[in-house]
């Protein structure tokens, strides 16, 4: 119960922070292209992949840390729901370019994100 606990409550201010994000970008990009949704997957990758980082360097990052950080704050955060459901929109919208280019770019640069967040902590 208690790791219940700790994820939800990781979960919760990822989740605001993610809305945050996502609130901030819609003000100042002005464009069809889910930037908001892009810049959270990105940067969350980013992020767990610094703390699968130092989870693997440091033994002293406990097991609830680790599920507050990586379980809960970073799985609140990280948008990939979104960035399916807004992938389909963008193809059934006929916006077909920006479907491939933000399929590709979540991918790849995530990917590569993860492993500079990794290689950071080594």
């Amino acid at each position: 119960m208690k790791a219940i606990l700790i994820i939800w409550l990781g979960g919760g201010i990822g989740s605001v922070f993610r809305y945050l994000v996502q609130l901030g970008v819609s003000k100042l990009v002005h464009v069809t292209f889910p930037a908001g949704t892009f810049l959270i997957n990105i940067t969350g990758c980013f992020i767990i992949g610094l703390l699968y980082g130092l989870v693997s360097k440091y033994s002293a990052i406990t097991l609830e840390w680790r599920l507050f950080l990586i379980t809960g704050l970073c799985g609140g955060y990280t948008t990939f729901s979104s960035f399916s459901y807004e992938g389909i929109s963008l193809f059934k919208q006929g916006n077909y370019t920006y479907f491939i280019l933000y399929i590709l770019l979540s991918v790849v640069v995530g990917l590569f994100s993860t492993l500079g967040g990794m290689t950071i902590v080594k």
